[in-house]
């Protein structure tokens, strides 16, 4: 049942107390990723097992996967928030496993009879985290295992695996007797971020332990408009020299097409699917290679609709195979458009808005829906839409992401 991964991202977790964690996400097959009553339950399982048919399981459910005492039995418990649990423990009971409209699988908890007892309390199904039996088993340890189907669930995931490592400030200050009402202000010890590096942390990296990976790599492929390639030069370099000399950026973008020249399966693909069969070399001479194994995911520079030209460029590139020019990118049915956006429009790919459509799509991957109505409100002011209503009832849904909620003022960030 583990056979079905394409991609695995993971980060251990180090605290200020207790051993490391880590947070891992899996995306399945393609064919695997609409989740059934059949598919979930082998995999995740949200009930005690039965103590005499499976008493190694239960002993380990009853040590590690129970969450509580909380709520009126434990108003102590560190996860009650305001006399409430924060983790909405005890979930209710549920006879199958349901996935409701928004995407959550809600597991099933059967009022079977069966409980364990922790602090002088029984606790039934109601309090089981959901685990993975086999991972339990093989590890012995605290291992929540969910299902996720929707893209809050993965922004969440992805908020911990990228989040960074703890820190903390310490500062020691002599004590006098003085009557001083004003103290002197240091600023740069105010400004101190100290990282916190823990014994378990410390004899991670010692021994070179995998702190986060990620299969398969991602290749962020770089693109520029026509004769605007980034360069990078000293105040002291010869003016000539700047010119003639490409940044690693440019070469990858350049070299791609010079690549599609001489090579007809290069042709046939994509620039975000040229990483997938051929590998970016920074060795002398620099240049894409055939690739002899594994693979990677390439990812085009997000580019903002506002951007203008750049960002009709960055559509041409995720639709048109094996251009060797700008002229190719910018040609439809052997016609040549003078820009790019005409180009897009030549193909069909504005006429319906579908690519708006898919640009705020993309943006609820990463952004939260404050976001994404700064962006919809821009699409709106510069003209770009030609039909907002189509737009907006097939995104609306994203657009009204957290609308209920009063959004904090350290979320409100413009694009």
């Amino acid at each position: 049942m583990f056979l079905f991964f394409l991609t695995v991202v993971y980060t251990i977790e180090f605290q200020k107390r207790g051993l490391p964690h880590s947070h891992i996400c899996v995306f399945m097959d393609a064919k695997f990723k609409r989740p059934t009553v059949d598919m979930i339950d082998p995999i995740i399982s949200a009930e005690i097992p039965n103590k005499n048919e499976d008493p190694e399981l239960y002993q380990l459910v009853k040590e590690f996967m129970m969450h509580g005492p909380c709520g009126a039995e434990n108003y102590k418990s560190p996860c009650m928030i305001d006399n409430k649990c924060s983790k909405k423990f005890p979930k209710d009971f549920q006879n199958y496993t349901i996935v409701d409209g928004y995407g959550y699988p809600l597991y099933r908890r059967r009022d079977n009879g069966n409980y364990v007892e922790k602090s002088g309390v029984k606790l039934d199904n109601r309090s089981v985290v959901p685990y993975n039996s086999f991972l339990l088993k093989r590890y012995q340890a605290h291992i929540n295992v969910e299902w996720c189907n929707q893209g809050s669930s993965i922004k969440y995931l992805f908020k911990y695996i990228n989040k960074g490592p703890d820190r903390a400030t310490i500062s020691l200050i002599q004590g006098d007797n003085s009557d001083n009402n004003e103290p002197e202000v240091d600023e740069i010890k105010e400004y101190y971020d100290c990282r916190y590096i823990s014994a378990c942390e410390a004899a991670c990296r010692i021994f070179s332990f995998d702190v986060h990976y990620r299969y398969p790599s991602v290749i962020r492929l770089p693109f520029y408009l026509e004769n605007q390639q980034n360069v990078t030069f000293g105040e002291t370099d010869d003016i000539d020299d700047v010119l003639n000399k490409e940044s690693v950026s440019s070469l990858m973008f350049s070299s791609w097409m010079e690549y599609n020249k001489n090579c007809s399966f290069a042709r046939s693909l994509t620039y975000i699917e040229f990483p997938q069969h051929f590998v970016w070399k920074n060795t002398k001479p620099k240049g894409w290679y055939r690739r002899k194994q594994g693979t990677s995911i390439g990812r085009i520079h997000s580019v903002s609709p506002k951007v203008g030209e750049a960002y009709f460029l960055r559509i041409l590139l995720n639709k048109v195979k094996g251009p060797t020019c700008f002229e190719d990118l910018r040609s439809v049915d052997g016609k040549v458009f003078p820009t790019f956006r005409d180009a897009c429009y030549a193909r069909g790919l504005l006429d319906d808005d579908k690519e708006y459509i898919a640009a705020i799509e993309e943006a609820h991957l990463s952004g939260n829906g404050y976001q994404l109505r700064f962006l919809f409100a821009w699409l709106l002011m510069s003209n770009s839409l030609s039909r907002p209503d189509h737009v907006w009832n097939n995104t609306w849904h994203l657009l009204a992401d957290g609308i209920q909620y009063n959004n904090s003022e350290e979320n409100k960030t413009t694009w």
